[in-house]
C-alpha cells in the first residue's frame, strides 16, 4: 500500500489528473480481488461445561446427505469407515459418516427405516426399556432440499415429504425445550451422538469425545448449536468419519449411517 501511495504520489508530480488516477486504481482493485476467505472444516472441535465435542455442520444446499444401512450385496456395512471407503470408490471423498440410529443384532434398525424413498423398516411405537423407548422418541427425515426433526407420533400424524428417515430416541430437544424426562444433574454418563436442524436446510451432527449425561449433551443443541429440535442417535458405540476433525473410527460396528458429502457444483447458467 506504502508503494502504492507512492507512485500516486510520483503521478501527480508528473501533472497527470487526478481523476485519471481514480479511476486507474478503480481499475487496478477491480482486476485483484482480495483473496476469498478458507471455507471453515465442517467438522470443528466443541468446548462445553468441560466436556469435548465434535459438530459437523453442514448446509443441504451444499451437500448431499444420505442414509445407509447395507451394501451391495446385502449386508450391513458394518462400519462407518467401511462405508467411507465404499462411497470414496465410486463416489468421491466422504465429508463425515456417523451413526445413525440404534439397531438390533445383525444391523436392523430398531424403528423407522427409510431410505431413497422406501420404508425398509416400520415405525416402532412400542414400549419398552433402554433409551429407545424413553419417550418421547423422534424421526431424523429429509430431502435432498430440507430436513427435520420430530416427535415419532406427530411425525407418524404429519407425513412429512422423507426421502431418508430414520427413528431413535430419545429426543434431545423438542420445541426449544429438553427432553422432560432429563434431570439437571443426570448420573448416567456416556459418550454419545446425535442430530440438530437448526432450519430446514441446516443440519448438525454431534458426538462427545467425553462422557457426558443426557442433559448435558441436549444443551450443546439448545443453547449452543440453537437447534429448536434434536435427537439422540447412539451412545457407547458412537463412532465418527471426519477427515476434517482427524477421525477415521473403525472400533465399533454401527446399523444406520448417515452420510454427508459435497455436491457437485452447478454449471454456469444452471
Amino acid at each position: 500500500m506504502f508503494a502504492r501511495l507512492q507512485s500516486v504520489k510520483a503521478l501527480t508530480r508528473r501533472g497527470v489528473p487526478w481523476w485519471t488516477i481514480r479511476a486507474a486504481a478503480i481499475v487496478l482493485a477491480l482486476s485483484h480481488p482480495a483473496a476469498a476467505a478458507p471455507t471453515p472444516a465442517p467438522c470443528q472441535e466443541l468446548t462445553q461445561a468441560g466436556a469435548s465435542y465434535v459438530v459437523c455442520s453442514f448446509d443441504l444446499r451444499t451437500t448431499s446427505l444420505r442414509l445407509h444401512w447395507k451394501d451391495a450385496s446385502g449386508e450391513p456395512y458394518g462400519t462407518v469407515g467401511a462405508l467411507a471407503r465404499a462411497i470414496g470408490r465410486t463416489g468421491g471423498p466422504v465429508s463425515m459418516a456417523i451413526n445413525a440410529g440404534m439397531y438390533h443384532t445383525g444391523g436392523t434398525p430398531v424403528g423407522l427405516y427409510v431410505e431413497n424413498g422406501q420404508q425398509l423398516v416400520k415405525a416402532n411405537t412400542a414400549a419398552g426399556p433402554g433409551n429407545f423407548h424413553l419417550k418421547p422418541n423422534g424421526v431424523f427425515y429429509f430431502t435432498d432440499q430440507e430436513a427435520g426433526v420430530m416427535e415419532t407420533s406427530k411425525f407418524l400424524k404429519a407425513k412429512p415429504k422423507a426421502d431418508f428417515a430414520t427413528q431413535s430416541g430419545p429426543m434431545l430437544v423438542i420445541d426449544g425445550k429438553l427432553h422432560p424426562r432429563f434431570s439437571a444433574s443426570g448420573t448416567s454418563l456416556k459418550i454419545r451422538n446425535g442430530v440438530g436442524v437448526r432450519d430446514p436446510q441446516t443440519v448438525i451432527f454431534v458426538i462427545s469425545n467425553d462422557v457426558v449425561s443426557f442433559g448435558d449433551f441436549a444443551k450443546v443443541f439448545r443453547d449452543t448449536l440453537k437447534c429448536p429440535n434434536a435427537l439422540f442417535l447412539d451412545g457407547s458405540i458412537s463412532s465418527l468419519w471426519a477427515p476434517s476433525a482427524g477421525r477415521s473410527d473403525e472400533l465399533w460396528p454401527a446399523g444406520p449411517i448417515v452420510s454427508a458429502k459435497p455436491r457437485p457444483a452447478k454449471a454456469e447458467g444452471q
